[in-house]
């Protein structure tokens, strides 16, 4: 059996099982035209921009061994940001309170995420792998004028969002039933990335029988760059042996601190921005003891609602398993086909998900 056929039989069951459940960087504000002055004690470099103003900023790792320079983060701006993200709620959870503010360099709240999700292997797990990339990214800017026009104070930060895991229906050699990307494949992600300026890729993680411990220290190399993000899916992270699609996974707060920790000795060790860390949800027992999540300054969290159906029931999923449980960023998804099954037969519109509360800075479309 060829590479190829061995990837999408294994994919096939993702595909099989998809419908069970209905339901570079950059940071605010513009740095430029600046000519480096001296450095300060700290670390930071203090520069002078075309004004003639002294600012300090601090200088972070980028690729191909350049270095990039931030600015401090305005952190009157980031609490305007997300207490506008609250979207008026008055029941306390949100904003998310004494939240540690992100390291320079972070995307968050700054930003919204607009991404397109999949494989490469598959034209059945989402547009990343449906369409051919030139189609695919001219798909995505599509959506990301939309969003632009609904929230015209909030920049586009457009995505790839991979799934480099795949959870698999075959148990594979060490029977861990989940299916490994070759590294080939996600060299393409980021080539395809790499086609439209400052572009981010996510890498999503799918368990099965294995472990976040086991699968996340193999992807490192990539997480050391500076434009690649994280992604973990409860819903594959399979206990007690249970095999991938008999049941909806879950992970604990526990697992979660774990990959977090993770991408936080990355920013540090590496001297990188921060990283974005999305764990997909749509039920309650998909994440376990969410108030013992820990937020760290170099890595902004969201809580992603992964839910597909009409668009009253996507709205009570967000509302149920979203809302109550504040961690600090929240997210929305959108299925082209899925969405669409039952009345009123249409994908809910940016203009809708804005009156959401709190408002998704993170929005993935599959």
């Amino acid at each position: 059996m060829s590479i190829r056929k061995k990837y999408l039989s294994m994919i096939y069951f993702k595909i099989k099982h998809f419908d069970l459940i209905p339901a570079f960087v950059i940071v605010a504000g513009v740095f430029s035209s600046c000519t480096e002055n001296a450095s300060s004690a700290n670390g930071t470099t203090v520069k002078t921009d075309s004004a003639g103003n002294k600012i300090e900023v601090v200088e972070v790792a980028s690729d191909a061994g350049r270095v990039t320079s931030y600015p401090p983060i305005d952190t009157a701006l980031y609490n305007k940001k997300v207490k506008a993200n609250a979207n008026g709620d008055t029941t306390g959870k949100w904003p998310v309170k004494n939240q540690p503010y992100p390291l320079p360099g972070a995307i968050l709240p700054f930003k919204r995420v607009v991404t397109y999700y999949g494989n490469l292997y598959s034209k059945k797990m989402g547009a990343l792998g449906e369409y051919a990339p030139k189609e695919m990214l001219r798909m995505l800017y599509a959506e990301v004028a939309k969003w632009e026009k609904a929230d015209p104070t909030t920049p586009v930060q457009p995505a790839l969002h991979y799934i480099a895991v795949v959870a698999a229906g075959d148990p594979g050699k060490d029977g861990k039933y989940r299916n490994r990307m070759p590294d080939k494949q996600i060299d393409s992600v980021l080539k395809i990335a790499a086609m439209k300026k400052d572009m981010i890729v996510f890498l999503d993680i799918q368990v099965a029988l294995s472990t976040i411990r086991e699968e996340l220290p193999r992807l490192e190399k990539y997480l050391k760059m500076p434009n690649v993000h994280l992604g973990i899916d409860p819903e594959f992270s399979m206990k007690g042996g249970v095999l991938p699609g008999k049941k909806i996974g879950t992970y604990d707060a526990v697992e979660i601190n774990y990959a977090s920790e993770y991408l936080a000795k990355l920013v540090k060790t590496n001297n990188l921005p921060p990283k974005i860390f999305v764990v997909h949800r749509f039920t309650r027992l998909m994440v376990t003891n969410s108030k013992n999540i820990k937020l760290r300054p170099e890595v902004q969290f969201v809580m992603h609602m992964d839910g597909w159906g009409e668009p009253e029931l996507k709205k009570g999923t967000y509302r149920h398993f979203i809302y109550p449980e504040p961690v600090q960023f929240t997210g929305f998804k959108l299925f082209y086909k899925n969405d669409l099954k039952k009345a009123p037969n249409r994908l809910m519109t940016p203009d809708e998900l804005m009156k959401l509360k709190p408002q998704p800075i993170y929005i993935q479309y599959q």
